[in-house]
């Protein structure tokens, strides 16, 4: 039997990322690179080279179920674990650990969000399968750190012990995580040089996560435990239906993260981006006309540069002095906001909601 598993966490809005991502369609069933793949058909591409498809979870909200089985199909539907409300991250870790208990107690598991980019495949597939021999050795939750290559604010960071090798990706003990700073502050964790960003991204094996939660979330993982034979059987929807809605809404990082010892960290390059927001798409975009990050439609842009735009196929832009926007137009929304204010695309969206409906958002 094949030990290694990866649940892939695929349950969020991507509010930042509207109009195009909307809560009907967010931003992991969406092809926002304009490549052919939508983001979590990336995400399986990437770990199906080495994990096989029956040990392949998505933990999902119930009403995109459907969504993962059409762009998913390999995966097994009995794989698919629908969340009937939002809990944050350490229930959809927890429910997915239980469930992979019920047929492998001896697995290791990947957790991975399914909107994040690896552009770096075979340096990826290395360190995941060097991460997964280290866990299953050794009783380590690993987290996997990037390099950090600026001071970036958008992101939250890990701080490891300082003097410790991060050659050929060998894992470091962690001392701390820390929120998103500001400038000051990530310019500082950059010249220390024992930072990197939190990718989000942690293995660990099933023994070692499950000790943990008993430790430090024992009212999380209560949530999913019973005496019956559930998962796997008729019983495990219902089970979930009724258990889930009274589980604690809290991160994994909250919960298991910043409380446990044995926290190691992978500090690496792997071409990784968290797609966070529109403008972190232009370092994955062909710049074409004249400056300009073009991801979709018919554009002629006159002293214009720099602006980011998603249209309709077969819409077409004309822009004169236009320089540093975000252009975007989605199911009869559009969305025109300058490059500074992309921090406040998730209130516009609340506001238009509010105004116009929620079927617009």
């Amino acid at each position: 039997m094949n030990n290694n598993y990866v649940v892939i966490m695929a349950g969020g809005v991507g509010s930042r990322f509207w109009p195009k991502s909307t809560e009907k369609n967010p931003k992991q069933f969406l092809d926002v690179l304009g490549v052919g793949r939508t983001l979590i058909q990336l995400t399986y591409d990437r770990f199906s080279a080495f994990i096989p498809d029956e040990n392949i979870l998505v933990v999902t909200n119930e009403q995109y179920v459907g969504l993962v089985e059409n762009q998913l199909p390999k995966v097994l539907k009995t794989n698919i674990l629908a969340e009937p409300v939002m809990r944050n991250t350490a229930p959809c870790v927890a429910y997915a650990a239980k469930k992979i208990e019920s047929v492998n107690p001896a697995a290791v598991m990947i957790v991975t969000p399914a909107d994040h980019l690896i552009s770096k495949t075979e340096v990826f597939n290395e360190v995941m399968q060097k991460g997964l021999q280290h866990v299953t050795e050794h009783e380590h939750i690993l987290t996997i750190g990037i390099e950090p290559d600026r001071p970036n604010t958008g992101y939250g960071y890990i701080e490891y012990a300082k003097g410790r090798s991060n050659q050929e990706n060998i894992p470091v003990p962690v001392q701390q995580f820390k929120e998103k700073p500001n400038l000051s502050t990530a310019k500082e964790y950059l010249a220390n040089g024992n930072f990197s960003w939190n990718s989000g991204m942690f293995l660990w094996s099933l023994k070692t996560i499950l000790k943990s939660f008993k430790t430090n979330a024992a009212d999380v993982l209560r949530c999913f435990e019973t005496s019956e034979l559930v998962y796997g059987t008729k019983k495990e929807l219902p089970f979930i239906e009724e258990v889930y809605s009274s589980c604690p809404s809290i991160s994994i990082d909250y919960a298991i993260l910043e409380k446990a010892e044995n926290v190691m960290v992978i500090n690496t390059d792997i071409g990784w981006s968290d797609i966070g927001t529109w403008v972190s798409l232009q370092n994955h975009i062909n710049k074409s006309v004249k400056g300009n990050f073009i991801i979709s439609g018919d554009v002629l842009m006159e002293n214009s540069t720099g602006n980011i735009v998603s249209l309709p196929e077969g819409k077409i832009l004309a822009t004169k002095g236009l320089d540093n926007f975000i252009v975007v137009e989605s199911d009869g929304v559009l969305m025109i906001v300058a490059k500074e204010y992309e921090q406040n695309i998730k209130q516009l969206r609340s506001e238009v909601g509010r105004v116009y409906g929620k079927d617009k958002i």
